[in-house]
């Protein structure tokens, strides 16, 4: 069954609460990176402000960020590090239309005002899940995405230690369901040492038989892509002709290698300063869809702050932003299972696995 969108349903703004809202007040930014006092901070939903009498939807927004209200009436929302002098930061810790700002968290929930049992069993996320409606679900919106979304893929290394999983992310960027990825240095350190040695660390792909000196393998590879000056370049001087990174290169899939404090090398395209790199994966978010973090969990927490839990389309209407987070830990989903049922869906395995059914489901293995 083809999957279908919810509708959007936006406040009733012609009752008294917000029909008799203030208009939003807001202040002078006096000193670069530094919010005014009492400055408004966002949430991934939906927010309103009414400016000039009139309720405004804060478009690209992001938690925890401040709201500008630029020269032309339109609604920024931008990181407080971002602020420019003379910038019109929005004020009030209010969200009820108190202060002229409204979040609006039900506005894809059918079901909203229906209320629902105080004590049922099985609420959580957990190993004990049955993840079956889940894949199924995820399936048919990835056939969606692919025709009229924005499908991001947020990666941690364990996919480049499997033949299976490397080669199953590959057939996905290959067909048509990768429009952006993000990681760090160790993802895609990996898949290129498997590309050129068919191991991960030093272990083979396929068999995780340990190599004699495997441990120089990774090593090796940085130091050739660093001489060759690229990703793009090593892949073509070693004539790599599978992978993650390779499919993505051939694809010009965008993608963002955030750097760490304990990365080798690193590989030429790792971004070593965090705001920067930060910067960059927000760009990438602003455009997404679907995100689907897998196996990593500081990109994960980084990339759910950023990921607000709607789009606004180009004909005006707004959308959900689909969010999965897969991981074996269970602490790991569970920081991410209150953004919403109906943007977030936490599903605990090994994402080898994860990948692998998806990629199956999809006819591609």
């Amino acid at each position: 069954m083809a999957f279908v969108f919810p509708a959007y349903h936006a406040p009733d703004f012609s009752s008294p609460q917000l029909k008799n809202a203030p208009d939003a007040a807001w202040a002078v930014v006096d000193r670069d990176g530094v919010a005014p006092e009492g400055f408004h901070s966002t949430s991934m939903y939906p927010e309103y402000y009414k400016i000039g009498g009139e309720w405004r939807l804060a478009e690209k927004s992001r938690m925890d960020s401040s709201v500008v209200l630029r020269d032309d009436g339109t609604l920024a929302v931008v990181e407080n590090r971002n602020l420019r002098r003379g910038d019109r930061v929005i004020l009030g810790r209010t969200e009820r239309g108190e202060e002229g700002i409204y979040l609006h968290a039900h506005g894809f929930d059918e079901n909203a005002a229906a209320g629902s049992d105080q004590f049922v069993f099985r609420q959580g996320r957990s190993r004990e899940t049955s993840y079956a409606r889940d894949y199924d679900r995820l399936i048919e919106l990835l056939k969606a995405e692919r025709e009229e979304g924005n499908i991001l893929w947020v990666m941690g290394p364990a996919f480049a230690f499997d033949r299976d999983a490397r080669f199953a992310m590959q057939q996905l960027v290959e067909n048509g369901y990768a429009h952006g990825l993000m990681a760090g240095n160790a993802l895609a350190t990996h898949d290129l040492e498997g590309g050129l040695l068919h191991t991960a660390l030093g272990q083979d792909i396929y068999t995780q038989q340990s190599m004699p000196n495997g441990h120089y393998n990774h090593l090796d590879v940085i130091n050739l892509v660093r001489r060759s000056g690229s990703i793009p370049q090593f892949l073509e001087d070693y004539r790599i002709e599978n992978g993650i990174m390779y499919s993505v290169v051939k694809h010009n899939v965008p993608f963002v290698l955030a750097g760490s404090i304990r990365d080798d090398g690193p590989l030429p395209e790792v971004v070593g300063n965090a705001y920067e790199a930060q910067s960059r994966m927000r760009a990438l978010v602003e455009k997404a869809s679907t995100v689907i973090c897998q196996a990593t969990m500081l990109h994960t927490i980084a990339t759910g702050n950023m990921t607000p839990s709607f789009r606004v389309r180009e004909d005006g209407t707004v959308r959900p932003v689909y969010f999965y987070c897969v991981d074996a830990d269970e602490f790991v989903v569970n920081k991410l299972i209150d953004r919403g049922s109906l943007s977030a869906t936490t599903i605990v395995t090994n994402v080898q696995d994860f990948i692998c059914i998806v990629a199956k489901g999809l006819g591609l293995m």
